[in-house]
This record gives structure tokens, C-alpha cells and sequence, in this order.
């Protein structure tokens, strides 16, 4: 494995290059990515996959925990969506979900 970009990024109140939009330290990231909202926990961890370098993910993250989560961070990826599901061999769900599409109004 390679180690990670900088290793700053394993101190808590560094500031990671990839949530550049917010004002957020890795112990803000760490505690978001363990919250009890499933919402949350994909939110930020959609961020993670879709602006950090790869292999800055896997200080946050485990290959696990992405196969876990993959069927609520498929709203978060935007184009990481089939870097991922290539790389973890999982299956490239649609977004958005075909029941969207089906609204009557």
C-alpha cells in the first residue's frame, strides 16, 4: 500500500486538501464518518471517495466499510461512481434510481 500524500493527514487538526468547500479538520471528518445517521456517514464518506486521492482513502476508511455503504453512496460520487465500482468489483448502481424517473405528476 502506498502511504498517503502528506502526513499531515493523519493529524486531527490538519485541514484535508479534499473537503476544499469546507471548513472541516480530519477529527471533524473521523467523527462524521462514525456518526449513527446513515446520511450522514454517506455524505461524507461519498466526499472522501469522490475528491481524495486513493490512496488517502484508505487512512479513513476500509475496503469493508465501502461495501457496506455503497448502496447510499451511489447519490454522492457524481463521476468516482464507476472508478469505484471497478476498483471494489462492485455493482454500478444507477443515478439517479429509475423510480425517479417514473414520477406522475
Amino acid at each position: 500500500m502506498l502511504p498517503p500524500t502528506t502526513e499531515e493527514l493523519r493529524k486531527p487538526e490538519h485541514r484535508p486538501y479534499f473537503l476544499w468547500w469546507l471548513d472541516a479538520t480530519v477529527a471533524d471528518l473521523r467523527r462524521e464518518l462514525a456518526s449513527p445517521d446513515l446520511d450522514t456517514r454517506a455524505y461524507w464518506m461519498g466526499a472522501l471517495l469522490r475528491e481524495a486521492n486513493t490512496r488517502d482513502v484508505w487512512l479513513f476508511v476500509s475496503e469493508q466499510e465501502i461495501v457496506a455503504m455503497w448502496p447510499h453512496l451511489t447519490r454522492y460520487l457524481g463521476k468516482a461512481r464507476e472508478r469505484w465500482a471497478w476498483l471494489l468489483e462492485l455493482p454500478l448502481l444507477p443515478w439517479p434510481p429509475p423510480e425517479a424517473h417514473a414520477r406522475s405528476f
